[in-house]
């Protein structure tokens, strides 16, 4: 009975944890978009440039919705390109023919940076370092291409050709190409995933010998030496980035496993294959030696999977984080999967991993492969991030030894109100003693008899994605609180947050003059885009008549574009006054699919339309 009490006890203590860590103000929420053979982005290799424009803008689009608010994008590879480079060809991802550049040119490079940070996201490029070629029977590969320059600088690996990472001057020429986008553009973030040596192939052997016996740099072990190849690549690329611009992140996303702890009283309670000796990837000494700014293990497992089992290795992680930054790589094309592990055909699946991390504090966010994935709404799991884990806007985690000087506050804010909505203006601050200056904003709202708490994501009206001064707030007045709070703090580059600039209003005898209502008014619902329900708000003036004013006949329906009634929400005489219903697209037989519909209001003679989204 005691057992049975125990176990009650903490499961009733876990669902209150969990219940309350959906209003998250800082974590990190990432998609991959992966390039190689056409996984996320373009789709295919005949798209013409606007078309791959459009398709991208798509994708963008999908994920703000559902508040993500950084983008890990592939842009090398297999020692190709999406930019103009004169060190690598153009990808064959991109056009079909590696080398060829897209026609009518543009530089996609700079075209998804631009799309990124209008919508307030971070940029991170994802480069490949040694994949030189995918498959040496199947893949496009143009004359200027290294395996082609260099052939003594690869190794052929199955069919994979693969630059060797032993050799110095593979090293210089990865570090060369990295650095020059570092350079040349506006980039949040470099971003290597798992490719570092190839994963093992039974009876094939990775030909480096020759490379070893000359340079050896003092090692007698083949695999150590393998180890400090990669470690000297990662060191060189954390110094060339932080020289040029140390505000440009730096992460890595290994396998999930380091080592088991049966090979090592320091790895974790697993069974899985180890990267540190598979890959030669030491991930867990470059958190350690500080070489990086965040690590993406990419634990893509569910709960209770015996050799991998995910509660078991997300701890592992934050326990070896060194201080640096934890982002969970998450298994997102697993979910629905029947020949995956039988967790991942529960829809609570993803739902609970993110809950768990939110739980330790180590654990800053989560890194979703791969964003097409997400946006095929498995077990309704993107749905799950638009309705309650990503409901509110959050604020990427801030890199303390990177930059801790917030930016200055807001300076002049104004609130105006008219009779059912808040505008907000201010102006930008003077830079800081750090020479930053605002880039975006955000406005809290808080209603009496809520305190003003910027810790809490639940209070976040909105973060702007750009810098600008000023704001509509669409959500209602509510005239039984006695004031409102707006708070608005201007946020720099690297997410550093200022004091608040505070305003209230108090609504004390506001109530009265709403309901004197002049004017035949039809607003714009909230939330929208919405999914599955929203508000619509209507005000009826007075129709005067010789016994005073008389009721009116109401009409309130919903359209779809081609003009067919969705529903009537309204239908009847109504007094003079304001009124709000609520529209519900799941209570339409079989449920609305997502679209632009349309609301008309009748009354009196008078017509207003005014178009929705719902977005599922």
């Amino acid at each position: 009975m005691k057992t049975r009490f125990l176990f009650l006890l903490l499961f009733a203590f876990a669902f209150q944890l969990f219940s309350q860590t959906d209003n998250q103000k800082r974590e990190f929420r990432a998609v991959w978009i992966a390039t190689v053979s056409n996984i996320d982005w373009p789709t295919n290799k005949n798209l013409t440039p606007q078309q791959q424009r459009n398709e991208y803008i798509n994708i963008l689009n999908q994920h703000y919705s559902t508040n993500i608010n950084a983008i890990i994008q592939q842009i090398r590879p297999s020692c190709d390109a999406f930019y103009p480079s004169a060190l690598e060809p153009w990808s064959e991802w991109l056009n079909g023919t590696q080398s060829a550049a897209p026609n009518p040119y543009y530089d996609p490079l700079q075209f998804m940076i631009n799309e990124v940070h209008k919508r307030g996201m971070e940029f991170h490029a994802w480069f490949n370092p040694y994949r030189a070629v995918l498959n040496k029977n199947s893949s496009s590969v143009s004359a200027s291409h290294v395996s082609i320059v260099h052939p003594d600088w690869v190794v052929t690996f199955g069919n994979y050709k693969w630059l060797d990472p032993g050799l110095p001057q593979v090293r210089d020429y990865v570090t060369a190409v990295i650095m020059d986008v570092v350079r040349r553009y506006d980039i949040d973030g470099v971003h290597f995933d798992d490719y570092f040596y190839p994963y093992p192939q039974t009876g094939v052997e990775f030909g480096d010998s020759a490379t070893f016996a000359t340079y050896p740099r003092g090692f007698t072990n083949k695999d150590d030496w393998r180890r400090d190849n990669v470690d000297l690549l990662i060191q060189m690329l954390q110094d060339s980035i932080n020289s040029i611009k140390p505000y440009v992140k730096y992460g890595m996303s290994p396998f999930g496993i380091w080592k088991n702890n049966t090979s090592d009283p320091l790895g974790s309670a697993t069974a899985g294959f180890e990267s540190y000796y598979g890959i030669y990837a030491d991930s867990r000494k470059w958190l350690e030696e500080g070489w990086i700014d965040y690590i993406a293990p990419q634990v893509y497992w569910s709960f209770d999977f015996t050799v991998a089992d995910y509660s078991v290795l997300v701890p592992w992680w934050a326990q070896n984080s060194f201080g640096k930054h934890v982002y969970i790589g998450q298994g997102a094309y697993k979910i629905g999967t029947s020949t995956q592990h039988p967790g991942w055909m529960d829809p609570a699946e993803m739902p609970k991993q993110i809950r768990l991390n939110r739980t330790i504090p180590e654990v800053n966010g989560s890194i979703f492969f791969s964003s097409k994935s997400v946006r095929a709404n498995p077990l309704h799991f993107q749905d799950s991030l638009k309705m309650t884990l990503y409901k509110y806007q959050a604020l990427p985690p801030v890199m303390e030894w990177k930059d801790s000087i917030p930016p200055l506050p807001p300076v002049n804010l104004q609130v105006e109100m008219n009779q059912y909505r808040f505008s907000l203006t201010w102006e930008k601050p003077l830079a800081a003693v750090d020479g930053d200056t605002a880039v975006k904003f955000v406005i809290y709202r808080f209603e009496h008899p809520d305190t003003v708490n910027l810790n809490d994501g639940r209070f976040v009206r909105f973060i702007t994605p750009k810098d600008t001064n000023r704001y509509f707030d669409a959500m209602p007045i509510d005239t039984n609180k006695l004031s409102v709070t707006f708070a608005v703090t201007s946020v720099d580059r690297m997410n550093n947050e200022s004091e608040p600039a505070l305003y209230t209003v108090v609504l004390t005898g506001v109530k009265d003059e709403i309901s004197v209502v002049n004017d035949f008014q039809l607003f714009q619902n909230y939330p929208n885009p919405f999914n599955p329900r929203t508000k619509i708000r209507f005000s009826i003036p007075a129709v005067e008549s010789n016994s005073g004013a008389s009721p009116q006949n109401v009409l309130l329906k919903v359209h779809d574009v081609l003009g067919r009634e969705v529903a009537t929400l309204v239908n009847e005489q109504k007094a003079p006054g304001s009124y709000e219903v609520e529209f519900d697209a799941n209570s339409i037989r079989g449920g609305l699919t997502s679209g632009v519909y349309f609301y008309k209001l009748s009354a009196g003679g008078r017509i207003k339309i005014i178009k929705m989204i719902l977005q599922k």
